[in-house]
């Protein structure tokens, strides 16, 4: 059974775009966050994903070689509905999962606990989550550090972005530099070939006076 689409999902899809990670090379920082929440939750399939329009895609993963998935069967799509964890015990006792492709293919979904990585703004872009080949379930301590290391993935998602936007200002800035100086170079040679011709450098023009004598 596919997620609904949440109500906010142009806008969603939008701000995911903005952070310009989809499709991006592993990243350490990343890859130490969902191996650290494999090993807590005593996991062997640990993901950061992002949903897109059509797709789940993972920025990190621990214990599976696929990159992505169709988001129809994404379990990922029905956590980023839920402002806390999605927990799903024993995937084939639920039926919104009960003919899911991922139970009998890689990652063999049978137990998924799924933490929101939520913007600022709130818009959720896709999750932390953890996964097992057997129906379990967390620990109060397992689910407060997942839901904390969700936290930290987004604060190293939102670091990218302000990196990305600093690279972006000080490309500008260096190009209205350049532009400038360009400029100020052009009006120089003007000078220098008024001078050489005995001319005058272009000044501003004197205002005649209109007091009565």
């Amino acid at each position: 059974m596919s997620a609904p689409v949440p109500k906010s999902e142009a806008k969603r899809l939008q701000v995911l775009w903005e952070y310009e990670v989809l499709d991006t090379i592993p990243e350490r920082v990343f890859d130490d966050l969902t191996e650290l929440a494999a090993s807590i939750c005593g996991a062997p399939v640990a993901m950061i994903t992002l949903v897109d329009d059509k797709r789940q895609w993972f920025k990190s993963k621990v214990g599976v070689t696929i990159s992505e998935t169709s988001r129809d069967v994404s379990f990922c799509a029905h956590a980023i509905l839920q402002d806390e964890l999605f927990i799903v015990a024993d995937a084939q006792k639920d039926k919104r999962f009960a003919n899911n492709p991922l139970m009998a293919c890689d990652p063999k979904i049978r137990f998924y606990a799924g933490a929101p990585l939520i913007t600022p703004d709130g818009h959720a872009l896709g999750t932390l989550c953890v996964i097992d080949m057997v129906p379990r379930t967390l620990r109060d301590d397992q689910k407060k550090a997942l839901l904390i290391l969700s936290r930290h993935v987004m604060t190293q998602l939102e670091l990218r972005r302000r990196s990305n936007d600093l690279a972006r200002a000080g490309e500008e800035h260096a190009k209205m530099q350049a532009d400038l100086n360009k400029a100020l170079a052009e009006l120089a040679a003007v000078r220098l070939a008024l001078t050489k011709k005995g001319g005058k450098s272009p000044s501003a023009p004197k205002l005649k006076s209109t007091r009565r004598k």
